[in-house]
């Protein structure tokens, strides 16, 4: 802990006499003491403007004995506090960020804004966004004090990242009475599925930036400083030059800071499971062709919609081991996916609540039902695309020939054992996918024969084969193909995936 010293008086007057608040008084004291930034700003006031007394006190606010004579306690004349510095004044560096803002009452205006939008956390991070343009007046003082002989004592054992940086002395000052009106641990340094923001602008001083286009840019056009682009010019500009362009002391501000609007963000909730399609007439996305929609409802719209209310999401991003066709089936064990609930405002529910959950996304729709409902981790939804291509699906196909059949011309289809097909992207993917042959595999094919001209094929594939292609040849586009094996020309009249072999998510038991 770093208290005011009898030799930080000169550094003291000189802030004070630029017009510097008391919290910037301390951070550049390097007062790295959380407590002292919490006091109010009359106690601060009061602390830097003590004089002798019986008991020193620190920054903090804790009594400190000292056997040192009272001359060697740290004193500021009344006169310099009060001619360079009052509680209106607008502190030049921090432009009323550490003096409007670190009070309970805004605390509270913060606080009422996270309970408006009805999260429900635990923890919280708190962050905060500062004009580019206070980087620039936190190097003006730190210029002027390089002149200051009292001051390079002290910054000879005292690295620049000692200097509090207001961002922190903000944080140290308002983050307790935030999460204790919200009754949530305020967290630093570790990470939190929730944060809250804090967003300042100043207008006015905008243009103090500008000096970088000839001190650091030169002629690189640079119309949108940000504060780390600032940082990175600040970094390569000398202290010498700095003080040519930019007045150090900076000036003095007519207007305070400007807090906008606190916003929240949760982190996303992944949520997997398993779903079976029952339709042939709904798509598994939404359908739309030239901007127009073709057909009402979808798979992911029917999944997200339970999850999105209950979760409270802003939004969502559905994913799945691969697609089904509008006019197929996915039957089975169904076909894993995965949902992200954006910016969920309720993240936890408990095993019986997912439960509740996964029965009133099936009552919604017979055309669909969904399985081993689970919340997951973002890290663990990657295992449903690993390795995606060297997993094998199983299919069940109604095939129709022109040829005239009997059972007995179907047997050599199932001695036929990982086949090696090459398909060009199909005629009717060739819009959204690009132009490439793909090879795959035909593990193995079995038949059921129905009449002369209609028998039932199951096929086990490499993932990612297009079986419709496989069996009718795609005018030549997939070779070889069944129309080549059976000599004669054939279509596929229905399709249904009957196997999805992802062991992804895990099983829940009934």
């Amino acid at each position: 802990m770093l208290s005011l010293k009898e030799k930080d008086r000169p550094i003291v007057r000189k802030l004070l006499c630029a017009g510097c608040c008391v919290r910037c008084v301390l951070r550049f004291c390097c007062v790295g003491t959380s407590s002292a930034y919490r006091r109010s700003y009359q106690e601060l006031l009061a602390f830097i403007s003590e004089e002798n007394s019986p008991q020193s006190h620190d920054a903090s606010g804790e009594e400190k004995s000292s056997d040192a004579p009272p001359n060697k306690r740290m004193r500021i004349d009344e006169d310099s506090v009060t001619a360079a510095q009052t509680d209106s004044d607008i502190c030049p560096v921090c432009l009323g960020v550490l003096q409007d803002f670190c009070d309970p009452g805004f605390a509270e205006q913060v606080s009422d804004a996270v309970k408006k939008q009805q999260y429900e956390f635990d923890s919280l991070v708190l962050t905060v966004s500062l004009p580019a343009q206070l980087s620039v007046r936190e190097v003006s003082p730190a210029a002027s004090l390089l002149n200051d002989s009292q001051y390079l004592e002290k910054s000879m054992c005292l690295g620049k990242d000692d200097v509090i940086q207001v961002k922190d002395a903000f944080k140290w000052a308002v983050q307790g009475k935030i999460g204790q009106e919200l009754g949530a641990a305020v967290v630093a340094n570790v990470s939190s599925p929730c944060e809250v923001s804090i967003s300042f602008i100043h207008p006015e001083t905008e243009e103090d930036c500008h000096f970088l286009y000839v001190a650091v840019f030169l002629s690189v056009s640079q119309s949108v400083f940000t504060r780390m682009a600032v940082v990175k010019a600040l970094e390569k500009i000398s202290e010498e030059k700095f003080s040519r362009h930019y007045p150090c002391p900076p000036k003095k501000a007519n207007t305070r800071c400007t807090a906008l609007d606190t916003t929240c963000l949760h982190t996303s909730v992944f949520i997997a499971g398993r779903y079976n399609k029952f339709s042939r007439e709904l798509p598994q996305t939404p359908w739309v062709i030239d901007g127009e929609r073709r057909m009402d409802g979808s798979v992911e719209e029917l999944i997200a919609a339970p999850l999105l209310s209950s979760f409270r999401a802003d939004g969502f991003n559905f994913s799945s081991s691969g697609r089904e066709d509008v006019d197929v089936r996915t039957l089975g064990n169904g076909r894993p996916f995965a949902v992200e609930l954006l910016n969920p405002h309720r993240a936890k529910f408990n095993r019986a609540e997912i439960k509740q959950l996964q029965e009133t996304i099936n009552q919604s729709s017979d055309k669909i039902r969904v399985r081993d409902l689970q919340i997951v981790t973002r890290d663990a939804t990657s295992r449903m695309k690993e390795g995606e291509e060297e997993k094998t699906k199983t299919y069940s196909a109604l095939i129709w020939t022109q040829k005239a059949i009997e059972s007995p011309d179907l047997e050599f289809l199932a001695n036929i054992k990982d086949l090696r097909i090459a398909q060009k992207t199909p005629l009717r993917v060739l819009h959204r996918r690009p132009l490439a042959v793909r090879q795959r595999l035909v593990h193995s094919m079995t038949t059921i024969y129905l009449d002369k001209h209609h028998f039932t094929l199951k096929l086990c594939t490499q993932a990612g084969t297009y079986i419709k292609e496989f069996v009718h040849g795609d005018f030549g586009r997939t070779k070889p193909n069944l129309c080549d094996l059976m000599k004669t020309d054939a279509d596929i009249l229905e399709l249904d995936v009957e196997s999805v072999d992802i062991d992804w998510p895990p099983a829940i038991p009934d």
